[in-house]
């Protein structure tokens, strides 16, 4: 049953009739399903977790976060994927490689905290190029070379850095089935077949366009602390479709989010949802067709404070496309569009609004105020990293270096960020080539709550067990695109 608007998606095919009527397969969107060609994990750590404002303090020592990422392909094709880390400052890449997954494969990796980073460790066996350590004494360690020396951004240069972020995975192909390729990584009783005799050579010739299907997740547990989160990964569909393939060899940074094609005229397409009906736009960049997929004007979500569970509240909003519009310590310059500021030593800021609830709808008189500490160089709330951490009460679960912190009278309720945040023209607005107007910005997320009941009295027995829990939920988002 076609139970979107009709009139209203035939007004936007008409509004946009250099697109034809090639239909929505062609226009790059957020799979409600959670299955795509591109998925984007908003948040990893491996910081430790320590004391809060609160008094909340961790009962056993050292206390680290691990971040564990798992990614399945859904379908009958092997495949071929680019998995990229990002750190959460400025999207500084650090550490990419190359995945081959056999048909209905699951790969799994763990982000572990090393001396002075981060680095990825897997005891899958499915192959990389590089190969990935399967030493978790001895990770993969993550790289600074992106954000020091010539590329430095005026933040910090250090490997810390590296410690949180987010994760980006691109399908770069399906691999024909019979091709050497394929059956190199194809596993026989559990293992691939050869991971040697993988080459670039028969790679390029047995990667054909991407069929998508892949889905993922990411688990952030901290087991001294007795904590553990996590959520899926935002799937994008219709990423890719049209030939060639996106396969680069072990060693490129590409491809990248910069890549979407179809079949358009204009080449890019984005699609998305606003009150029930389907909306399709047209622009002059891949970059701009992700971006306006991922917009949304207002961001919304629960927070839980209760002081009977020592409860904590923690919001993750990353901006995926951020790096492809503002430019590295520069401060007399201003993106070319979108963004509000250029990124230096404290970010990139972008304003935004703040409200928010208790759960008997009453909400501070007047404005409720904005972050604290205030962002420099903005004397509104505002978001200045690309993967934010947005603290209640200063509870930092996390202990994110990139949060800022909401002060609320209240220990339960919900609120809003207004993601257009009192910016005007082109701030914060995305014009597509048919003069739609997509307001906000580009965003993923999640909210996270903690509850902790400290040491239970195990019944019959005078032992006892730590009881702490954690849930992760999906942002609640609304959608604005005006004529």
């Amino acid at each position: 049953m076609n139970t979107f608007n009709k009139k209203s998606l035939y007004a936007a095919i008409a509004g946009v009739s250099a697109l034809g009527m090639a239909g929505t397969a062609n226009a790059v969107h957020v799979n409600p399903d959670g299955l795509g060609q591109v998925l984007i994990y908003p948040y990893y750590t491996v910081r430790t977790r320590v004391q809060v404002s609160n008094g909340i303090t961790p009962t056993f020592s050292n206390p680290q976060f691990n971040s564990l990422l798992s990614v399945v392909t859904s379908t009958a094709s092997a495949k071929a994927v680019k998995v990229r880390f990002l750190e959460g400052k400025d999207s500084r890449e650090v550490l990419d490689f190359n995945l081959s997954l056999s048909a209905n494969d699951v790969w799994t990796a763990g982000i572990l905290p090393t001396t002075d980073g981060a680095g990825v460790v897997t005891f899958d066996k499915s192959c990389t190029t590089p190969v990935v350590s399967s030493n978790a004494s001895s990770p993969s360690t993550f790289v600074n070379f992106a954000y020091t020396g010539s590329n430095a951004d005026g933040a910090d240069t250090s490997l810390d850095r590296t410690r949180e972020g987010y994760v980006e995975i691109i399908e770069m192909g399906d691999l024909t089935a019979g091709s050497p390729t394929a059956v190199a990584i194809t596993h026989v009783n559990g293992v691939p077949k050869d991971c040697s005799a993988i080459n670039d050579t028969d790679a390029v010739a047995d990667t054909v366009l991407g069929s998508g299907g892949l889905f993922g997740g990411m688990t952030i547990i901290n087991v001294n602390s007795s904590a553990e989160t996590g959520g899926d990964a935002v799937a994008l569909e219709a990423f890719r479709t049209v030939p060639p393939a996106l396969w680069f060899k072990g060693g490129s940074i590409s491809p990248t989010l910069q890549d979407q094609q179809d079949a358009t005229a204009t080449g890019h397409q984005a699609e998305v949802y606003q009150g029930g009906a389907v909306i399709l736009a047209a622009f002059t960049s891949g970059i701009d067709a992700v971006s306006a997929a991922l917009m949304h004007n207002n961001v919304m979500n629960e927070y839980v404070l209760d002081s009977g569970t020592a409860s904590l509240t923690d919001w993750v909003l990353t901006y995926p496309t951020k790096r492809y519009y503002v430019f590295a310590d520069s401060k007399q310059q201003t993106p070319p569009k979108l963004f509000q500021r250029n990124f230096w030593a404290t970010g990139a800021c972008d304003d935004v609004t703040i409200k928010f609830y208790d759960r008997e709808e009453q909400t501070p008189g007047g404005s409720p105020g904005g972050f604290s500490p205030p962002p420099p160089g903005s004397p509104n709330p505002a978001l200045c990293w690309e993967a934010n951490v947005v603290t209640w009460n200063n509870s930092n679960l996390f202990s994110s270096k990139n949060g800022v912190n909401i002060s609320t009278p209240y220990q339960n309720g919900w609120g809003r960020l207004g993601l257009v945040g009192g910016a005007t023209a082109p701030i914060h607005q995305l014009v597509s080539t048919t003069l739609q107007t997509f307001n906000g910005l580009p965003v993923v997320g999640f909210s996270t709550n903690t509850f902790y009941n400290g040491a239970v009295p195990l019944a019959n027995t005078t032992a006892t067990i730590q009881s702490a829990y954690g849930a992760s939920f999906k942002h609640k988002t609304t959608t604005l695109v005006t004529p």
